[in-house]
This record gives C-alpha cells, structure tokens and sequence, in this order.
C-alpha cells in the first residue's frame, strides 16, 4: 500500500458511470416490474452500495476510508441502461476505486438478474454487454 499517513484529511468525490446493453424486450420487462428475479434497479442499487462500502476486500492494495456518501443513479435508454455511481469522503485518499467498484458490480447484478432473459437458443448473450465504465469526475478539496 501507498503510504498516506503524512497526507491530511480531505473532502474527496468520485463520479464513474458505466452502460449495460439489453434487448428490448430485457429493457420492457424492467420498466414494467416483470423480471423473474424481482426489481433489478432496486437491487443494482443495493448492489453498488455493497460494494463501495467494501471495495478495499475486493482489490487488495486499496486504503479502507469513511465514506460519507453513496449515490447510485440509473438512466434507462433505447439499448441500454446507464449506471452513475457518486461517492464521497473526507479523508487521505481518492475514491474513484470505489465509484468504479460501485458500477461495476451495479452492471454485474443487472446483468445476473436479467440474463435468462438475454440468453439465445445456444445459451449465449448476443447483445448482452458491458462496456464504457469510465471515471467521469475526480474533486479533491471542498
């Protein structure tokens, strides 16, 4: 691990977004509540919480912070669902990581809870993807 120790504490915020591409008929079932597995938003949602709050058991050399916020937002699309994941803190070290991890694994659990939905007759997922998970603001200081 990076030594942060001389470093002062700090507001810090991170916003990371990422899209998951549906079919159309993945995208209606969402929309309307059908999906097998329950509400896929709502637990995306709790999925990325999750994971911000535990980012440093997921990649090793990652600084366990106080995270002081949590803001996971969805923008449904024609192809897609975009998943924007803010997270906030005061301390020594960035948050970005834990933006990432956030969307991430928000895209992953909408993914496990739509894909029987998405598989084709040979059990593949030919529009299923995941892609475009970028840092899209990094601020340090009040």
């Amino acid at each position: 691990m990076v030594d942060i120790s001389g470093k002062g504490d700090v507001v810090r915020e991170a916003i990371a977004a990422g899209k998951i591409f549906l079919q159309p008929k993945t995208l209606l079932a969402i929309r309307e509540g059908t999906v097998v597995k329950g509400n896929v938003l709502a637990t995306a949602r709790i999925a990325a919480t999750l994971a911000v709050k535990n980012t440093p058991l997921l990649i090793p050399l990652c600084h366990t912070i106080p995270i002081s916020t949590i803001i996971v937002d969805f923008v449904e699309c024609e192809e897609y669902i975009e998943t924007t994941v803010k997270v906030k803190s005061t301390g020594k070290t960035g948050v970005e990581m834990e933006a990432l991890t956030g969307v991430s694994v928000a895209l992953l659990t909408i993914w496990d809870m739509v894909k029987s939905a998405e598989k084709d007759a040979q059990g593949q997922y030919p529009v299923t993807r995941i892609q475009d998970i970028r840092v899209i603001k990094k601020r340090k200081g009040t």
